[in-house]
C-alpha cells in the first residue's frame, strides 16, 4: 500500500511539475513573440524612412508555373500515349526615380506560357512545345511635380505579344496631360491628349486614333507580400469601337528565401481583336455583329522574389 501511495504522489508531483514547465515555457514563448513584433515594427518604420527618401527605386518578382507528363497505354483518355507539359513564366518589374520636382516610373509585365502535347500514336502532331499565354507591357511615366501628389505628366506605353505575333498587333499609347498620386503606392494617370498608334498587317480591321488615356496602378510591398494591380484604358475620340482595356493582377507570397507562391490574372476588352479573330473563320464579320466577350488568363505556381 505504501509503494502505491508513493508511486501515486509521485506521479502527481511529475505532472504538476511538467505542467509548471510548459506553462512557462509558453509565458517564456509568448514574451519573445512580442519582442519579435516589436523589433519587427522599429524594422518596418526604418523601412519606411528609408522609402520615402527621394532616388531610384527598382524591384521585381515572378511566377514559374511548369509540369510535364508521360502516359503509355493508358486508355481510360483519349489519347492513351503521349508526353505532354506546361511551362509557364511572369515577372513584374519596375524602376522608379523620385526627385523633388519630377518623378519617373517605369514599369515592365511579361507573362509567357507554352503548352506540348505530343500523340506519340500520331506521327503529323506536334511534338514542340507552343506558345499559348503571350502578354509583353512596358510603360514610361514622366511628371512635372505641382504639388506633393499632382504633376503633370507625359506617358508611353506600348503592349504587345512576343512569342508568335510580334508586333501584329502591336499597340504605342503616347499623350500628356496628369497624374495624381494620392499614397506613394498609387499612380492615377489621365491624359486626354494621347494618340493610340496600332501596329498590324491588317489595316482593315486594326486602326490608329485619338482619344484619352486613362491608367491607375498600385504597387505594394508588405513583407513577405508583393502585390500589384494595373488597369489601363483607351477610349477612341473616332469610333467606340476603337477604345481598348487591359486589367493584370499580380500577387507573390514569398515562404522561404525568396521562394513562394504567385498568382496572376489578366482581364482584356478589345473589340478590334474579336472582329479580326471572328474574320478568321467568318468573313463577312463586321463590328456590330460580334459578340465582344472579355478575354482573361490565369496562372498559379511557384514564385521568385527580387
Amino acid at each position: 500500500m505504501r509503494k502505491l501511495i508513493f508511486t501515486a504522489v509521485s506521479l502527481l508531483l511529475c505532472s504538476t511539475i511538467t505542467a509548471q514547465t510548459v506553462d512557462e515555457l509558453k509565458a517564456e514563448q509568448a514574451s519573445k513573440k512580442d519582442s519579435i513584433a516589436a523589433i519587427q515594427a522599429r524594422v518596418d518604420a526604418l523601412q519606411g524612412q528609408i522609402d520615402a527618401f527621394p532616388g531610384w527605386k527598382t524591384g521585381a518578382f515572378g511566377t514559374i508555373g511548369a509540369n510535364i507528363s508521360n502516359f503509355s497505354n493508358w486508355y481510360l483518355q483519349g489519347t492513351p500515349n503521349n508526353n505532354s507539359g506546361n511551362i509557364g513564366v511572369t515577372v513584374n518589374g519596375f524602376a522608379n526615380l523620385d526627385k523633388e520636382k519630377f518623378f519617373w516610373r517605369n514599369s515592365a509585365n511579361v507573362n509567357l506560357q507554352w503548352v506540348k502535347l505530343d500523340d506519340k500514336d500520331n506521327p503529323e502532331d506536334s511534338d514542340s512545345f507552343d506558345g499559348t499565354t503571350d502578354v509583353f507591357n512596358i510603360t514610361s511615366l514622366y511628371g512635372y511635380k505641382l504639388s506633393d501628389k499632382f504633376a503633370i505628366s507625359a506617358l508611353g506605353e506600348y503592349r504587345t505579344s512576343i512569342i508568335n505575333n510580334f508586333n501584329d498587333p502591336g499597340y504605342l499609347d503616347v499623350g500628356v496631360g496628369a497624374t495624381w498620386t494620392p499614397i506613394p503606392d498609387m499612380v492615377v494617370v489621365i491624359h486626354p491628349l494621347n494618340y493610340n498608334f496600332v501596329f498590324a498587317d491588317n489595316d482593315a480591321v486594326y486602326e490608329s486614333s485619338a482619344g484619352a488615356k486613362i491608367v491607375v496602378d498600385y504597387t505594394k510591398q508588405l513583407g513577405a507580400i508583393n502585390f500589384k494591380t494595373n488597369l489601363s484604358t483607351f477610349q477612341s475620340y473616332e469610333d467606340s469601337n476603337l477604345s481598348n482595356w487591359t486589367w493584370i493582377n499580380s500577387f507573390g507570397y514569398t515562404l522561404w528565401k525568396g521562394i513562394g507562391v504567385g498568382f496572376e490574372f489578366g482581364l482584356r476588352g478589345n473589340k478590334q481583336e474579336t472582329l479580326a479573330n471572328d474574320l478568321v473563320t467568318n468573313t463577312d464579320a463586321t463590328f456590330d455583329s460580334i459578340d465582344n466577350e472579355t478575354q482573361s488568363y490565369w496562372m498559379f505556381g511557384l514564385n521568385y522574389a527580387f
